[in-house]
């Protein structure tokens, strides 16, 4: 590579960082600001000047992005590296199969994350368990558990019966889940002797 075309590739690029905001509603890690040839110091110069604002630890937004839906969530997934599933209740939630709103965000990260000290942010349950594409979903910019995963971690989870029924009950009725997921779901319900009343 020329002396140029080195420079050139150093040089801070403010569409594609721009790029990777605009994907999650304006919000940049600094490891993309870093992809995109944003120093420390450079970042520290534009949060002077305004052009974006520090949202938590490594997190950054751009200032004068529209604002959107469900921006909490997003930036706990860039908290958590892109890493991270939205799942359990939170997941209920989102594909909303559930009329209760959770107190608290859940996130799945994987199982390798165990051996890491995290300083994990108030308000949010982490879960450790690796999450294969056909268990995913997306939801706004985000990841999420698809139905059938979320209701079976929501029975694992001893989530309260009455929601999880809702839940399962719902899913079929929108054609999340087969008859037979259902009947499997709600058998397994049962068998933890958390059988509610019928909506």
């Amino acid at each position: 590579m020329s002396a140029v075309a080195s420079k050139a590739h150093n040089q801070p690029d403010w569409d594609g960082l721009f790029a990777a905001a605009q994907a999650q509603s304006g919000y940049f890690t600094t490891a993309q600001a870093a992809q995109s040839g944003y120093s420390r110091p450079l970042l520290h110069k534009y949060l002077a000047t305004g052009k974006v604002a520090r949202v938590r630890r490594g997190v950054y937004r751009v200032v004068h992005f529209p604002a959107s839906e469900h921006e909490d969530l997003i930036v706990l997934w860039l908290w958590a590296e892109q890493a991270g599933v939205f799942s359990h209740e939170t997941a209920l939630a989102l594909h909303d199969l559930s009329d209760a709103l959770a107190g608290k965000v859940h996130l799945t990260v994987p199982l390798s994350w165990r051996r890491r000290r995290l300083r994990v942010p108030a308000g949010l349950v982490l879960h450790f368990a690796d999450v294969g594409d056909v268990d995913r979903a997306s939801y706004s910019a985000v990841p999420v558990t698809a139905p059938l995963r979320t209701l079976r971690d929501c029975i694992e989870a001893h989530v309260a019966a009455d929601l999880v029924r809702q839940g399962i009950l719902q899913a079929r009725r929108r054609g999340f889940v087969s008859a037979k997921d259902e009947a499997r779901l709600l058998a397994e319900l049962g068998r933890q002797g958390r059988t509610v009343a019928a909506f």
